[in-house]
């Protein structure tokens, strides 16, 4: 925070008033805290930053998933036409600025027609592969869940895609499931780091020695696997730890084509420049985590939400390193890429809502013009 030991001492005590918004914020981020009154201690309008609002579409994804398919009166589709309808949907996941809206209108249909094909799967391999299918549905729809209101929902999710992706035996769908287990463990706050950690080294122990004969899809995986192990490093201020495993997921990702992306985890060549931002992010290097920033490429980044999110990490670096304008600048720039990825960041809203305080009049203007946008505040 660069505050005095005095400062923190009055604070705790009691003898300083609660702190200005930009303060709380700032915080929080240090902290950890998700949820504004463990801060301020007011608990009858809490406010969490890192959840966003509830997507329109959310109902209609909630009671898809809990429903329960025991009968049906039509034949399930095949697991080859599920896979090419769910290649769609990545597709366009990656390729839309309202990928959150775009994944909620074909997320129902889709979930109800993969649990069919589970259910009405009349041999084992019939059934494995339908199990695989639908662990990467679940896989999809963790993506829409994540940073909504519905808490349970995320790790009902989650749970289920690792069930189906272990039922599957397909290493592929073990792995995408265990990549999203990890983050959805270590976003619960460090006393899941743990639970993140040992998610992601039982994957990466099952994966190894597979490795010499593997696909693209399985090596990409394990490469993102080990950036996780790093950025969980990177989160309990690991520093060699967190950037040896940036060193061996780049190792990884020198393996596949120059043009490679993963349709899941975004995974390849192109991305470790972001990853490097994200680590020096989290470890709080502000001069390193800018010198990342200019150093990577966003544009080669083919999905626009992971193009937004990358965005986002290099706003949080230029806010570290004391340059708030570039943040909110880059934050702008993150809105015109994918508008529904900054909507649900807590770090973006963060980063806007204290600049909307700055006492420079031009800063003020630029980040309440975009808080509108986001909603953040009144038009």
């Amino acid at each position: 925070m660069g505050r005095s030991d005095s400062w923190v001492k009055a604070l705790e005590t009691g003898r300083l008033k609660t702190p200005k918004l930009d303060v709380i914020l700032r915080l929080a981020d240090v902290l950890r805290v998700r949820d504004l009154s463990d801060l301020t201690g007011d608990q009858s309008v809490p406010v969490s930053l890192f959840t966003g609002p509830g997507h329109p579409r959310l109902g209609a994804v909630r009671a898809a998933v809990d429903s329960l398919v025991l009968t049906a009166d039509r034949e399930a589709p095949s697991t080859a036409h599920l896979a090419a309808r769910l290649s769609r949907a990545w597709s366009s996941r990656h390729s839309s600025p309202k990928h959150r809206e775009v994944v909620g209108a074909l997320l129902p249909e889709l979930i109800r027609d993969a649990q069919m094909a589970v259910r009405q799967a009349d041999t084992t391999e019939g059934r494995r592969a339908a199990q695989a299918v639908l662990s990467e549905v679940y896989s999809l729809s963790q993506f829409f869940v994540a940073y909504q209101p519905d808490a349970a929902l995320l790790w009902r999710v989650a749970e289920r895609g690792m069930v189906a992706a272990q039922e599957s035996e397909d290493p592929h769908a073990i792995g995408v499931a265990a990549w999203l287990s990890a983050q959805a463990h270590r976003d619960a706050g460090p006393g899941h780091f743990d639970a993140a950690d040992a998610v992601t080294s039982a994957a990466l122990a099952y994966l190894k020695p597979l490795l010499p004969d593997a696909s693209d899809d399985v090596l990409a995986i394990s490469g993102a696997l080990t950036f996780e192990a790093g950025y969980t490093a990177a989160r309990r201020k690991e520093t060699g730890t967190a950037w040896r495993h940036w060193d061996q997921a780049r190792e990884t990702a020198q393996r596949l084509p120059g043009d490679y992306f993963h349709p899941v985890t975004s995974f390849g060549r192109s991305i470790m420049g972001a990853h490097a931002v994200t680590i020096a992010v989290e470890l709080r290097q502000g001069g390193e985590s800018v010198r990342q920033a200019v150093k990577s490429d966003t544009a080669t980044i083919q999905s626009r939400p992971r193009r937004a999110r990358h965005r986002i990490e290099e706003a949080r670096a230029y806010q570290l390193n004391g340059q708030p304008e570039v943040a909110v600048e880059t934050l702008s720039k993150a809105h015109k890429a994918a508008p529904e990825t900054i909507k649900y960041n807590g770090y973006a809203k963060m980063i806007i809502l204290e600049e909307v305080e700055s006492k420079n009049p031009n800063h003020r203007r630029r980040a309440s013009a975009l808080a509108e946008k986001l909603g953040l505040l009144a038009a």
